[in-house]
């Protein structure tokens, strides 16, 4: 049997490994093959030329959006990085998030809280800046415990320093991942605060759903894969690894049989 992970992060977004070391643990955890979708960033593909000997490599994406202040993301596989306009909207896409960190610096300082986005994005690098990063600076500075700490009590969804500050609709984002070529799924659909937006996604043509996630329950995979069969979607899954930035996520939590990989392939081809 062959097995893939579809969901994986460097530190070209939040995650902790390089795309190197991504693919190396990939083999150590017997992976044939993944996808690195870094956050609104395509740069490690960009970054050096894969070799494919060893662990097969899904291009892949995960674009964040807003819909009535619920935070949406957005899987696309098999997307064309090449494509010189996809890169622009991507850099475009990543000042924003720039932005959103300078408010949400803001909100903590004036709870006391003290940290400049320069701060942050000196400690971010060239990726693509996110709240991650942001609660890791916060349990640097001792301000929370953990990172997980740092999204219950001030930037998670609705709290006291968070901000929505995403231009992407869901549906433009399906739409320029289709652009791209792409396969559009939704990520983690356990997190999305409203359950009944998923067939308006599936509208706007959202063509998968990754059922299987570390954080979903039995029930919650099957409940995703019989609307998955209901709405005529794909199924993907993946472990969300993002290193060390969430150690209790690790590579081989899920090993997906490649025949889902294999229907990922056939969906886009018939796009092409």
């Amino acid at each position: 049997m062959k097995y893939a992970d579809l969901h994986t992060h460097t530190y070209f977004s939040d995650g902790t490994f390089s795309p190197q070391e991504v693919i190396a643990l990939a083999k150590k955890e017997g992976l044939s093959c993944i996808s690195i979708t870094d956050h609104d960033s395509i740069d490690a593909y960009l970054s050096f030329p894969f070799q494919e000997e060893d662990v097969e490599l899904i291009p892949g994406i995960e674009l964040t959006a807003d819909l009535n202040n619920i935070e949406v993301h957005i899987l696309g596989y098999l997307v064309d990085y090449q494509e010189l306009w996809f890169q622009e909207k991507l850099r475009e896409i990543r000042r924003e998030r720039v932005s959103r960190l300078e408010e949400m610096c803001a909100k903590l300082s004036a709870l006391g809280m003290l940290i400049s986005a320069d701060e942050v994005l000196e400690f971010t690098g060239n990726a693509a800046v996110g709240r991650l990063h942001l609660a890791r600076m916060m349990v640097k500075k001792g301000f929370v415990s953990s990172a997980q700490e740092a999204f219950n009590r001030f930037i998670g969804d609705g709290r006291s320093a968070y901000v929505s500050r995403f231009r992407l609709k869901p549906g433009e984002a399906i739409a320029l991942i289709r652009k791209a070529g792409g396969v559009p799924v939704l990520a983690h659909p356990y997190s999305l605060a409203n359950q009944e937006l998923i067939p308006g996604f599936v509208q706007d043509g959202l063509m998968g759903l990754e059922a299987i996630y570390p954080e979903h329950t039995n029930s919650q995979v099957k409940r995703y894969k019989e609307l998955a069969q209901k709405y005529g979607l794909l199924v993907t899954g993946g472990s969300d690894c993002h290193g060390q930035a969430k150690p209790e996520v690790k590579m081989g939590m899920i090993k997906l049989p490649y025949e889902y990989v294999e229907s990922l392939k056939e969906a886009a081809a018939k796009r092409a």
